[in-house]
């Protein structure tokens, strides 16, 4: 799919220019990463979503200091966090700040919203809650979403340190691109998959424990940094490459 479709499909579906222009950079990042689950193959799954507003806007609800909470009001996840990443460059934390976010879903590939976080010049710590699709590597009933978390490094001498990883085995959108079968999703890890079971549980209850309704949500922590460790880091590596490079 090149921009031309993509963008003529979103804006199909009532998703202003502006919008339509974001979501497409989202999946197209996604695609040329190498996550197909997560790029071109998310826009006929729009087209099959219910649920969302395209013409929503979310709203900042609570705001004091190091701390923010927002409501997606209907729209989809995508543009929640992008407003969301938009705002804490636009006024940065003094020191730290953390911001939940209600009703925010989907999100897409978390490494992207880091990026643009330590793009600007912030470490930003994020997570994010989606359907029940996880269990026990013993069995059992589903308990946990493949929740992801993406961490963003920037660093002021070289590309930042962004590393994302969801807790299953294979993304939900894998599945959506074809690329997997529902059964595959599972914890990641084999004989040690109780290790990313327990990790889903641990963020599925911080996202949890902070949102006010229910619905999946999204759990941020920006800060700003008070030392550069990448250089250092890249020249111990020695060329290797490392998480979130090209």
């Amino acid at each position: 799919m090149d921009a031309d479709e993509g963008l003529r499909r979103l804006r199909a579906l009532g998703f202003a220019d502006l919008d339509a222009q974001e979501l497409w950079v989202h999946f197209d990042a996604a695609e040329r990463r190498g996550k197909q689950g997560h790029g071109h193959a998310r826009i006929p799954w729009l087209e099959e979503l219910e649920g969302y507003d395209p013409s929503a806007e979310p709203s900042l609800l609570e705001e004091e200091a190091g701390f923010q909470r927002w409501h997606g009001g209907g729209a989809i996840g995508y543009l929640v966090l992008g407003r969301v990443v938009r705002a804490q460059l636009d006024s940065p934390p003094s020191q730290a700040r953390l911001v939940v976010c209600e009703r925010t879903f989907p999100t897409g590939m978390l490494g992207h919203h880091v990026r643009r976080l330590a793009d600007g010049g912030l470490v930003a710590v994020l997570t994010a809650t989606s359907p029940r699709r996880l269990g026990h590597p013993d069995g059992g009933p589903k308990l946990a979403g493949t929740n992801p978390l993406a961490i963003g490094i920037p660093s002021g001498g070289s590309d930042p340190i962004v590393a994302d990883v969801s807790m299953g085995a294979i993304t939900w959108g894998d599945v959506v691109a074809g690329l997997a079968s529902a059964d595959e999703l599972v914890p990641f890890g084999a004989e040690q998959a109780h290790k990313a079971f327990a990790l889903a549980l641990g963020l599925q209850l911080i996202v949890d424990s902070l949102v006010r309704d229910d619905g999946h949500g999204a759990v941020l922590l920006v800060a700003r940094p008070e030392a550069d460790p990448v250089p250092a880091l890249r020249e111990l590596a020695g060329g290797v490459r490392l998480p979130g490079d090209g």
